[in-house]
């Protein structure tokens, strides 16, 4: 027998008991909250041919975009597939976007998600899976618009709509659009102050547009609401992080990392992610981070031959770097040559920007800065094809201008430091590499 939820979507089971595991497991997943699987384990429990379930576990190992979360995205979809007989047509094709992902090909994953909001656009699981594999792809402008689509189906009385409001700010700053996002992202809060994703939206409105003590502001005064039980606070430490970096004020950037971002040294990628990239912008600025690269490079160490995902491949070699081990480095490309020769979507990003980031990456460890900048330069404009953020991918525009610089490119330097003020000249830190490159550049006169 076949239910609807809260949004009008059907789930294959009218017991009660089920549907209030579900909805309460769906919230947690949206929110990021802890913790989501103790929840769907009472449900199995109760109803080991809940469908719904193993949809939602599998959706819940696709959120972490880590090879740990293989083997539980495994027994997710094939308990799920062993039951298809008793599901429903929403549950088979969450399945089989499950199913896609499971086997490597991430673009068909996210494609199938999608596509399940054409007949079931308040689908808030299928949309959060196919918003967050837009951004595992880089596809700026779907995370805009597959909300988009889906908008005129919702309102204030849907239960999750500010879920939906927070991704569609998120959509919107990536492309650009600030005003609107902030617009988007305040009124999701308004709906459920408990959306880390719509806080983090803001933050990143701020920090394209430079606005360093409004982002400070904004992402302190709420960290009640998105740190407790929430997956999703070290990214949220980690905006704040970038704040205080863009200011100059090392201490507190390396106090936050020690006590927030990679206090309890997450073996996640999505939190080694940050605290690579974090220590990454402080190496560029020539800032001593003492031992901290060993600790981050030991853990990045288990993923050496999964090259799983290329933007997470990127920031393990940032690690390798920062602690000079030159065997992880090595290894890590080698890694990489292999899965570039192989099929799925990973295979593409590595192709054409996880290897030759890491090959920069190696260059510039050895002094070798002039190949280092070509490849940087070569890559940046089509960086989007191996996900994350317009804020995470300017690591590479960082690398480049540093890259220029040591290479004592002096001409280049300066335009890269130029391209940087003007696209955000709020930011003291620009200001201080256009100054720099402007000194170089009198100098070589």
């Amino acid at each position: 027998m076949s239910q609807l939820d809260s949004r009008g979507a059907p789930v294959s089971t009218d017991n009660p008991v089920l549907l209030a595991h579900y909805e309460r497991a769906l919230d947690l997943i949206h929110g990021y909250y802890v913790d989501p699987m103790a929840v769907l384990d009472q449900a199995l429990a109760e109803d080991p041919d809940f469908v719904m379930a193993y949809c939602m576990r599998a959706a819940y190992a696709i959120l972490f975009g880590d090879s740990a979360m293989q083997p539980l995205l495994l027994a997710a979809v094939e308990a799920g597939e062993a039951r298809l007989a008793i599901a429903n047509d929403r549950e088979r094709r969450h399945l089989a976007a499950a199913r896609a992902w499971l086997d490597g090909e991430f673009a068909l994953g996210v494609r199938r998600y999608g596509d399940i909001l054409e007949d079931y656009p308040r689908d808030s699981l299928a949309l959060h899976l196919a918003h967050v594999g837009d951004f595992f792809l880089g596809q700026s402008a779907l995370l805009r618009d597959r909300v988009a689509q889906v908008l005129p189906c919702w309102d204030a009385t849907v239960p999750g709509f500010g879920y939906l409001l927070g991704m569609h700010a998120f959509g919107l700053e990536e492309c650009a659009e600030y005003a609107r996002a902030e617009e988007s992202g305040r009124r999701a809060l308004e709906l459920n102050p408990r959306d880390p994703w719509a806080v983090h939206a803001v933050a990143h409105v701020m920090e394209m547009q430079g606005r360093q003590a409004d982002g400070i502001a904004w992402l302190s005064s709420r960290s009640k609401e998105w740190v407790p039980d929430n997956a999703f606070a070290i990214h949220n430490w980690w905006h704040l992080a970038l704040f205080h970096l863009d200011l100059g004020e090392h201490p507190r950037v390396l106090e936050l990392y020690d006590q927030q971002i990679r206090a309890q040294h997450s073996p996640y990628a999505l939190d080694m992610v940050d605290a690579s990239a974090m220590l990454w912008r402080l190496h560029l600025r020539g800032v001593d981070v003492g031992t901290r690269w060993q600790e981050l490079a030991t853990s990045w160490e288990r993923t050496l031959e999964d090259g799983f995902y290329a933007f997470n491949d990127v920031h393990a070699m940032m690690s390798f770097v920062g602690a000079d081990r030159r065997d992880s480095m090595l290894k890590l490309l080698q890694t990489l040559e292999r899965r570039a020769r192989a099929q799925g979507t990973n295979a593409m990003m590595t192709r054409q920007v996880g290897l030759p980031l890491c090959n920069a990456l190696a260059a510039f460890a050895e002094g070798r800065y002039a190949p280092a900048l070509d490849t940087l330069l070569e890559v940046r404009t089509i960086a989007s094809r191996f996900g994350g953020s317009n804020a995470q991918r300017d690591l590479i525009q960082l690398t480049a201008v540093e890259a220029a610089h040591r290479a004592g490119r002096a001409r280049l330097e300066f335009a890269l430091a130029s391209e940087r003020t003007s696209s955000k000249p709020t930011s003291p830190f620009n200001a201080k590499l256009a100054a720099r490159a402007r000194q170089r550049l009198s100098q070589a006169a």
